[in-house]
């Protein structure tokens, strides 16, 4: 996979995700839905179906061929992730369902052992519920107190406002890379400076980062960051956690079972050395493979290149919804190279509630989200019932936009008919 033509790296690529082919109400599908999940290209399809047709077996268990073989292949892409994202070492990478579950088990491990009464976690308005509820559960749990840090006038996150909140009690920050609803990138390496200078631990929620652009845990210095494999070319049911090796080897597992023992009594057990004391039972072990493939993927094109290409489609796309006068959009504005933000657009459009709009759009052939985006506080805080979002991918065209913007004019233009 080497891609070196003039062509925009959306013509070189696309041939590689068949289900953009595809039609949808008798339209060719336009997808602006890759902040909720991306597409998985057949070099990581084939690489799922592969396992299961050639070497389908346990991993870490069996001394025949078929099990040694998925084990090679399930640690060669822990290996991958590792080097993905600059993490010291490959022991600093834990398999999970998702970032839903990796944030979870920090909580449960970390939070529940390490959080007493008038402790402090700070987060911030803009967090998907992932980075809310489970540590609601912690706080209700060990007498914690949750602070939030609220929005600038340009709606990205205050810093100032976070210097003022964190104090000799903050014990944890956990905040969003960036934000799936506002497509501002939060400022983590300073936020990282700032939380260890009080003594706190630091958690990045990078699942809208990590398939974007590069991320380096240690340029970071975060002690955890968590991201989603659906999100970044690979499968459903597989995500990882990154934390310091000196952290995961303090906190204790979060499940029970196989795997993650070393000896195992009637009155107690000893566990597995890191990272495997906290993957019990058997792991998504074709899924962890096709993750591994999906940053094989992601490398070969260089994320440099897709973070140049998707801000081209953002300028382009700001540039069209700008020209829409009953378009309101969220969180910052590119500047005139599409930088500056996320390559996603959050918006509602006059008096068309959101899921109206997007249920016309579908049926010409454009998928983009609408509702809350797992950020009701978000919503709640700026006054609203929910929000259209379109977002974009290596693998959209201008095109594509042209689509949407002649779809979506010609649906306000219906519901303008509608209320006159």
């Amino acid at each position: 996979m080497t891609f070196t033509t003039t062509k925009t790296l959306a013509d070189k690529v696309r041939a590689d995700f068949p289900i953009l082919r595809q039609e949808v109400n008798g339209k060719t599908l336009v997808y602006l839905d890759n902040a909720a999940t991306s597409q998985k290209p057949l070099f990581v399809l084939n690489t799922l179906r592969d396992y299961y047709e050639q070497y389908n077996s346990n991993v870490h268990r069996g001394a025949h061929t078929l099990s040694a073989k998925a084990t090679d292949a399930y640690e060669a892409a822990r290996d991958k992730v590792a080097k993905f994202i600059n993490a010291a070492s490959r022991q600093e990478i834990v398999y999970t369902r998702n970032a839903s579950e990796a944030i979870n088990l920090v909580a449960y491990s970390w939070g529940m052992n390490n959080l007493q009464p008038g402790d402090e976690i700070i987060l911030s308005v803009m967090e998907h519920h992932s980075n809310i509820v489970p540590w609601q559960f912690v706080a209700q749990k060990t007498g914690a107190v949750l602070k939030f840090v609220e929005l600038t006038p340009e709606e990205t996150f205050d810093l100032e406002q976070f210097k003022q909140l964190i104090s000799d009690k903050t014990k944890l920050v956990s905040v969003v890379h960036i934000s799936n609803a506002l497509g501002c990138i939060n400022p983590v390496q300073e936020i990282a400076s700032i939380a260890h200078r009080y003594g706190a631990k630091f958690l990045v929620d990078a699942c809208q980062s990590v398939p974007h652009f590069p991320v380096d845990v240690q340029h970071i210095d975060c002690d955890w960051l968590v991201a989603s494999g659906h999100k970044m070319c690979a499968p459903t049911g597989i995500g990882f956690l990154y934390g310091k090796l000196d952290l995961l080897e303090s906190m204790p597992p979060f499940f029970g079972g196989g795997e993650m023992i070393a000896e195992v009594y009637l009155d107690h057990s000893t566990y597995a050395e890191l990272p495997h004391k906290f993957e019990a039972g058997t792991p998504a072990i074709g899924e962890a493979i096709a993750l591994g493939a999906a940053v094989d993927y992601l490398s070969s094109i260089g994320m440099d290149k897709i973070h140049a290409y998707e801000a081209e489609l953002t300028a382009y796309l700001f540039q069209q919804l700008e020209q829409i006068p009953q378009i309101r959009i969220y969180g910052p504005k590119p500047n005139t190279q599409g930088e500056g933000r996320a390559a996603l657009a959050t918006f509602t459009a006059a008096e068309v509630h959101p899921n109206d709009l997007s249920t016309l759009l579908d049926q010409e052939g454009v998928a983009i989200r609408s509702g809350h985006h797992c950020t009701q506080p978000l919503h709640r805080y700026l006054g609203l019932p929910g929000t259209a979002r379109a977002s974009l991918s290596f693998y959209n065209t201008r095109e594509e936009i042209d689509a949407f913007i002649k779809a979506l004019k010609e649906t306000l233009d219906f519901f303008a008919g509608i209320f006159s």
